[in-house]
C-alpha cells in the first residue's frame, strides 16, 4: 500500500498531485503529517508543500476544464471537510488530467457525481451565511458577526461581504473553527485570536461592547419579529427547512428564549 503524508492543506494537496506524477507513482492512501501510518503500508513519501508546484497544477487543470467555475467544485470539496474529501479530490484530478475529452462533466462517474453533490451543499452553506449573518455594531465602530456553519465557508462569503460593506470596518467569525476575517476598508484579513473573547464565543456582544443605540436597535427588531409574528400559523418545520436551527442563535431579531430553544 502506497502511502503519501502530506500537511493536509490544498496547497499540499495539488503539490502530491505534482509529486505523484513527477514519481509515476500514485498512492493508495493519503494522510496528515501526524496521523498513524495504515497496517501493510510502505514507507509513506512525505510531501513537502511548494506554492510553485500547486500553482503548475492548478494551472494544468485550467487547461483541462473549459468552464473555469467548475474548478470551484475542488475547493467546495476541500471546504467541506469531509473525512475523504483529499482522497476524492485527488481521484477527480487524475481523472481530468488523465481521460481524454470533458471528464469533468461526466456526472456517470461516481467521482463526478459526488463532487458536484458536496459543491452544491457547500454553495447553499455558504448562501445560508450571507442570508443569515447579522453584524453589530461595537463601541469603536467595527461591525461584527460570528456564526457556526456547517462547513468551512467563510472564505465563500469574502467576495460578496468586500462589495457589499466595501466602506464599512467589519469582523466575521467562525466560532467552530475559531478563526474569522477583519476588513479594515481596503482587504479582508485572515484573524486568530489564542484566547477568544466571550463574544468570540457566543457570537452576541455585551451591553458595554455595543454602540450607541445598537441595544435599541436590536429590541426594535424582537418587537417586530414577535409582533409580525402569527402564533395561529406556527410551522416550525417549515422554519428549519427555510431557516436552519443552527442559525437561530445569532440572530439579533429572535428573542433570547428563542433562541436557546431552537439548539
Amino acid at each position: 500500500m502506497r502511502v503519501f503524508r502530506y500537511d493536509k492543506t490544498f496547497e499540499g494537496l495539488l503539490t502530491a498531485v505534482f509529486y505523484a506524477y513527477t514519481r509515476r507513482q500514485f498512492p493508495d492512501v493519503l494522510i496528515g503529517e501526524n496521523d498513524p501510518l495504515p497496517l501493510f503500508a510502505d514507507e509513506p513519501f512525505t510531501v513537502c508543500t511548494d506554492t510553485a508546484h500547486a500553482e503548475r497544477v492548478w494551472k494544468g487543470l485550467e487547461r483541462k476544464v473549459r468552464q473555469r467555475e467548475l474548478l470551484s467544485a475542488l475547493t467546495a470539496a476541500w471546504l467541506s471537510e469531509l473525512p475523504d474529501a483529499d482522497t476524492l479530490i485527488f481521484r477527480y484530478i487524475r481523472k481530468i488530467f488523465d481521460y481524454p475529452g470533458d471528464f469533468a462533466y461526466n456526472l456517470g462517474d461516481a467521482d463526478v457525481l459526488r463532487l458536484n453533490q458536496i459543491w452544491r451543499k457547500v454553495n447553499r452553506e455558504s448562501s445560508y451565511v450571507i442570508q443569515f449573518l447579522r453584524f453589530q455594531k461595537t463601541a469603536d465602530g467595527i461591525y461584527f458577526a460570528a456564526l457556526a456553519p456547517l462547513y468551512d465557508v467563510l472564505p465563500l462569503t469574502l467576495p460578496h461581504l468586500t462589495d457589499r460593506f466595501a466602506d464599512q470596518l467589519w469582523l466575521l467569525y467562525d466560532i467552530k473553527r475559531g478563526y474569522g476575517y477583519f476588513y479594515d476598508g481596503k482587504k479582508p484579513e485572515e484573524v486568530r485570536f489564542a484566547d477568544p473573547p466571550e463574544a468570540l464565543r457566543t457570537g452576541k456582544l455585551s451591553a458595554e461592547q455595543m454602540a450607541e443605540g445598537e441595544k435599541d436597535f436590536q429590541q426594535l427588531w424582537q418587537t417586530y419579529f414577535q409582533a409580525t409574528a402569527i402564533r395561529e400559523r406556527l410551522n416550525p418545520r417549515l422554519q428549519r427547512q427555510n431557516l436552519p436551527a443552527r442559525f437561530w442563535p445569532y440572530l439579533v431579531e429572535v428573542p433570547s428564549s428563542n433562541r436557546t430553544a431552537s439548539r
